[in-house]
C-alpha cells in the first residue's frame, strides 16, 4: 500500500467526524463500553495510544464494536505497526515520520497518519507520498496560527491536529482550510473511563461530533 493510498484512506477516516478521540486505556475490560459510547455519540474513529501494557488488548476489543474504526497511536517502529495490525487496528498514527516506519506500513498495508510540524517535515512527508498528516503537538507548536501559516505554501497537504486540543479551541482548528479533523483526549477522561461513566462520555462525544 503506497503512501499515496495510505493518505487517501486516512483522509477518508478523518472525514467521518470532526474529532478523533485519543485514548489511553489501561484496562481492556473497559474497552467495549468505551468504544460503544463513543460510536453512539457520533465519533466512529478511535485512536488507542500504545502507551499502556493493555493497549493491544484494548484495540482487539474495540475492533469488535460495530460501526467503529480503531487505530493505534504512538506507533514508532515497524514492530509497533505489525502488532497493532495483528490486534485489529485499521490505521496507525505516529508523532513523526521515518522512512523505516513508512516502508513497514506500506509492506503490511496499514494506513499511516504520520506527524509533521515544520515546513521541512511536511515537505519530507510529501516526498515520500503522504498528503494527510498529523500536526503534533498542536498547541505547543504554535496552535491554529502556526498550522494556518502552512496552508499558504503547502495547500496540497491536510492535517489532523492533536495535542492540547479542547472543546473550546477545536473550532479554531476546524475552521482552517487545511484541517480535516482534530484529535482530542478530553472526551474520555481517565476518571470516567475508570468508573464506566459511559453516559458522560457519550454526551461529550455528541458535543464533539457537532463541532464544525
Amino acid at each position: 500500500m503506497t503512501p499515496e493510498i495510505q493518505s487517501q484512506k486516512s483522509r477518508a477516516l478523518c472525514e467521518l467526524a470532526p474529532v478523533i478521540p485519543v485514548l489511553v486505556v489501561g484496562d481492556a475490560a473497559r474497552a467495549e463500553g468505551l468504544a460503544t459510547a463513543l460510536v453512539a455519540g457520533g465519533l466512529p474513529v478511535l485512536e488507542v495510544t500504545l502507551r499502556t501494557p493493555a493497549a493491544l488488548a484494548v484495540i482487539r476489543e474495540m475492533a469488535r464494536v460495530p460501526g467503529g474504526h480503531v487505530g493505534a497511536g504512538t506507533v514508532l517502529t515497524p514492530d509497533d505497526a505489525k502488532r497493532a495490525k495483528e490486534a485489529g487496528a485499521s490505521f496507525a498514527v505516529s508523532p513523526g515520520l521515518t522512512e523505516t516506519l513508512a516502508r513497514a506500513c506500506a509492506e503490511i498495508e496499514l494506513p499511516l497518519l504520520p506527524g509533521a510540524v515544520t515546513a521541512s517535515e511536511v515537505m519530507r512527508a510529501m516526498e515520500l507520498g503522504y498528503s494527510m498528516l498529523k500536526f503534533f503537538p498542536a498547541e505547543a507548536a504554535g496552535g491554529a496560527k502556526s498550522l494556518k501559516s502552512l496552508a499558504g505554501p503547502l495547500p496540497q497537504v491536510s492535517f489532523c491536529p492533536t495535542g492540547g486540543i479542547t472543546l473550546a479551541n477545536a473550532p479554531d482548528y476546524l475552521a482552517l482550510p487545511n484541517v480535516v479533523c482534530a484529535g482530542g483526549s478530553w472526551i474520555a477522561p481517565d476518571a470516567d473511563v475508570a468508573s464506566g461513566n459511559w453516559q458522560a462520555i457519550e454526551s461529550r462525544a455528541r458535543e464533539a461530533a457537532a463541532l464544525k
